[in-house]
């Protein structure tokens, strides 16, 4: 009589049960190549930094001792006469005016020369150009005065019915006016020689009287200041 075989309680379903290994905890990222360049960046700003101020006392230093050595000073300058021969306005607003201009530039230094390009001069009372004129090209050695001379005059200029010359001129009293000089300066010392700088002198103080008839006044230009200044222009600005 055959057996018969009664399957077993537990099924097997064909697949083995597979062992895995155990996962291992995967690496953090760290992000050392950004590390890195933020380090060369830091080092380079501080050699950058480190450069300029080395440049710094450098310069100081040598402005220091040329300072020192050399005792720079600017050029004066001082009104020392101005003759008004004319100075009239017609009836039809025309202002014809001719002065004679002298002005005194001083150079103080010892071991400092100075050349000056052509000095274009020009002459205002209320905000209105009463005369234009221009000075040649000079030098000043060592030690120096110079004594300057031109004529400023206008011819015609148109002068509005609201300006205040008008009626300066119409109270026959004296009328203020300003003087300016506009050249450029090249500073020399020993066998070194600077480019040309912009300068401004500005002489401020001066009233002057018009003339009567063929009579010729002086202004008074006493105590009268003229202060230099260095014009810079960068770009489009003049400072």
């Amino acid at each position: 009589m055959a057996e018969k075989i009664y399957p077993s309680s537990k099924q097997f379903t064909g697949k083995p049960n597979p062992n895995f290994p155990a996962s291992k905890p995967r690496p953090v990222y760290r992000p050392q190549a950004l590390r890195n360049r933020r380090s060369c960046c830091c080092r380079f700003c501080l050699w950058i930094t480190v450069l300029l101020l080395v440049l710094i006392l450098i310069a100081a230093a040598a402005g220091g001792a040329f300072y020192v050595l050399y005792r720079p000073h600017r050029p004066s300058f001082a009104v020392t006469s101005l003759q008004v021969v004319q100075f009239n306005l017609t009836s039809s607003n025309q202002l014809n005016t001719k002065f004679n201009f002298t002005v005194t530039a001083r150079n103080p230094n010892k071991k400092i020369s100075f050349g000056f390009d052509s000095v274009s001069v020009a002459i205002d009372s209320n905000g209105v150009d009463v005369g234009d004129g221009s000075i040649p090209a000079f030098v000043m050695p060592k030690k120096n005065v110079t004594r300057l001379r031109t004529v400023v005059a206008v011819n015609g200029r148109s002068v509005e019915d609201s300006s205040g010359l008008k009626s300066d001129l119409k109270s026959k009293k004296s009328v203020p006016v300003v003087i300016r000089l506009d050249t450029k300066v090249k500073v020399k010392v020993g066998s070194l020689e600077t480019k040309n700088v912009p300068i401004r002198v500005v002489c401020k103080g001066v009233r002057v009287t018009p003339p009567v008839g063929k009579a010729v006044t002086t202004a008074s230009s006493d105590d009268v200041e003229c202060e230099v200044e260095v014009r810079i222009k960068i770009w489009k600005w003049t400072i």
